[in-house]
């Protein structure tokens, strides 16, 4: 039975319940005897006679034995019993006051069963401690060696320093395999040779080679480095201990270094095997940083680690992986050849890489044939493992909410726009703002266009989500590592489009704090060509720090001269795209017009859609059955 299953515990609360009933019983039918129940003055002619043998006396009740091994049951007053025990004591009967059958009432035998559980409640309870330290003994998936919850194990009250860990074993309690990840290829490649002497020591130890003791998942995260660390284990198909950096460190001095030598016991015991770390920075930080200096408890924890992985007695077997996303903090100790010293960076998936994790959790929901997951992969730049199984998870929620009973193209756009830019909202905005929000869109829709550097235009809409009363999206056709410098001054004329499209079409003085945003964006974007890439010839190349971000602080590693002439350049790069931008929306006035028209009657539109209208196309009656098509096809 599962019930018992590894389970001591559950066997003591069977015996408890046993013994509990077991003396229920006693009480509440001791002595059932069939006694004849006389008044006091026949049972004291019988006194007088002799044939009174034993007495069993209680408060005014009394159990007799006669000469004839008759039973006999009487009630006396409670003054008359130290004159009862006198006559009955001279005449040479047996009295005792432990009652062979007392006070027949309910709540009197309520009250004994009482009095007899809370007397036997000391010797319940040191059994109960008893089996209890028995719970970290057994094993398995719950209940690993050394680190139970017993009276001795991880989580009793003298476990203090044991381990943690939770031992799984790879193939049979871990499912995940290399082939269940995807996205992250080049990862997985580099711990094939784990796994490899995992499963073959021999092959590598006849030739003299040692596999990395240690092995360091860097990344983002949602990137994928837990699964990875279990990925391993399944194909390799040993052991798998698994705890968190900040499992070693308590209050208590001494216990983080007593926890890692149990954890490493252990893992010695279940050879080969991994022992994985996650978040490795709570612990592994730099020595010397904190306030304690050698006596610190996180800095003892550190160096026992640092003596179980690579000290005087080798751990042949046991392959250590640890994950972060701050290898920075870490100490130089740590990262040394002999511990950690091989490092595997698992980054951001780049479009392939997308679109294959996409298609390993769109296989778990009903979606429509005709989603194009590519153009989802291509929309999603920047997005994490974790990210992209959220985006799913929200499409097939908003087509739920929506009484929909297949996910379409449609909530995979809409759970990617809430995902970045937060949930549409329904407030309705003033016409005057509407209209400006039109033409502030149109006007970044028209010059994108119009800069062939610029990223293709993936939608456009006057929605309002989050902060912004409305977006142009653009996407890239590929991932994006650099910029060239035409890349930059585009996207710098395209910024400042928004607010120049305000200023011609509804005057000076009617431009808003719209803009803000895109301000912000093209300062930064023009302050990083200046100080850190070299693009200004008369700056030079030379990179003079970080963004001058606070006015009242000197942000740059430069002269007061050279910091004025910083600021100088990055005022002519966006003056020089305010004017690009302000020349294509002068030139091209009425494609504005139809833009922002379009937008204030459809609200969205899409790249292709854009091009066809300033083609001449009519996209009104294509925007119509697009949206009834995606409609009768979601609700079949």
């Amino acid at each position: 039975m599962k019930l018992f299953e590894n389970r001591p515990r559950n066997y003591l609360i069977l015996a408890l319940l046993v013994f509990i009933l077991y003396l229920g019983y006693n009480v509440m039918n001791n002595n059932q005897i069939n006694a004849q129940n006389i008044s006091i003055s026949e049972f004291n002619s019988m006194a007088e006679q002799g044939k009174i043998v034993q007495v069993e006396m209680t408060n005014e009740q009394l159990f007799a034995l006669t000469s004839d091994n008759a039973k006999i049951t009487t009630s006396y007053p409670i003054f008359y019993a130290s004159k009862l025990i006198d006559d009955l004591t001279k005449k040479g009967t047996k009295v005792n006051f432990v009652s062979l059958h007392q006070d027949r009432s309910l709540s009197s035998k309520i009250m004994l069963f009482l009095g007899n559980l809370l007397s036997w409640l000391p010797l319940i309870f040191i059994g109960w401690l008893w089996f209890s330290s028995f719970k970290g003994m057994g094993g398995g998936k719950n209940n690993p060696p050394g680190g139970g919850g017993g009276m001795f194990g991880g989580g009793g009250p003298f476990g203090f320093g044991k381990s943690k860990a939770r031992m799984l074993v790879g193939g049979k309690d871990i499912k995940t395999g290399f082939d269940d990840i995807a996205g992250i290829d080049e990862a997985k490649a580099e711990l094939q040779e784990i796994v490899d002497f995992l499963k073959n020591p021999q092959k590598y130890q006849a030739i003299g080679a040692k596999i990395p003791k240690g092995c360091l998942l860097i990344g983002s995260p949602g990137t994928g480095k837990t699964l990875l660390a279990k990925a391993i284990s399944c194909e390799a198909q040993v052991p798998f201990f698994f705890i968190s950096g900040s499992d070693f460190v308590e209050m208590f001095v001494g216990v983080g270094a007593s926890r890692v030598r149990d954890l490493f016991a252990q893992a010695k015991r279940h050879s080969p095997c991994i022992v994985f770390i996650d978040e490795i920075d709570a612990v592994g930080r730099h020595r010397g940083a904190g306030t304690g200096g050698g006596n610190d408890e996180r800095e003892q924890t550190l160096n026992q680690m640092l003596v179980e992985m690579d000290g005087f007695e080798e751990n042949s077997g046991i392959v250590v992986i640890a994950a972060t996303n701050r290898p920075d903090v870490l100490d130089n100790a740590l990262l040394r050849p002999g511990r950690f010293d091989r490092q595997v960076t698992v980054d951001l998936p780049d479009i392939k890489g997308r679109k294959a994790i996409l298609e390993v959790y769109i296989k778990k929901i009903k979606m429509m044939p005709t989603v194009d997951v590519q153009a989802i992969a291509r929309g999603t730049p920047g997005f994490s493992g974790a990210d992209l199984a959220n985006l799913v998870n929200e499409a097939a929620l908003l087509a739920a909410r929506a009484s929909k009973n297949i996910v379409t193209q449609i909530e995979f756009e809409e759970a990617r726009d809430k995902i970045l830019m937060g949930t549409a909202r329904k407030t309705a905005m003033r016409d005057e703002e509407r209209k400006l929000t039109a033409y502030h869109e149109g006007g970044h829709a028209l010059v994108s266009i119009y800069m062939p550097a610029s990223d293709p235009i993936h939608k456009a809409t006057i929605i309002p989500r989050g902060r912004a009363l409305g977006m142009v999206i653009r996407l890239p056709e590929n991932d994006r590592f650099s910029m060239t410098r035409e890349k930059m001054y585009a996207d710098l004329a395209v910024a400042m489009a928004g607010r120049v499209a305000e200023e011609i079409v509804f005057g000076f003085d009617q431009v808003t704090s719209g803009a803000s945003s895109d301000i912000e964006q093209a300062t930064k974007l023009a302050r990083a060509m200046i100080v850190k890439w070299g693009l200004s010839d008369k700056v030079g190349m030379v990179n003079y720090g970080g963004e001058k971000s606070d006015i009242m602080t000197k942000a740059y590693n430069s002269s007061e001269k050279t910091a004025e002439l910083i600021d100088e350049e990055v005022k002519n790069l966006i003056d020089t795209s305010y004017n690009v931008a302000k020349k294509i929306l002068t030139d091209n006035r009425s494609q504005l017009e139809k833009i922002a028209q379009s937008l204030l009657e459809l609200e969205t539109l899409s790249g292709e859609e854009i091009t066809d209208l300033l083609a001449g196309k009519d996209i009104s009656k294509k925007v119509e059955v697009t949206v009834k098509k995606n409609s009768i096809l979601a609700d079949n």
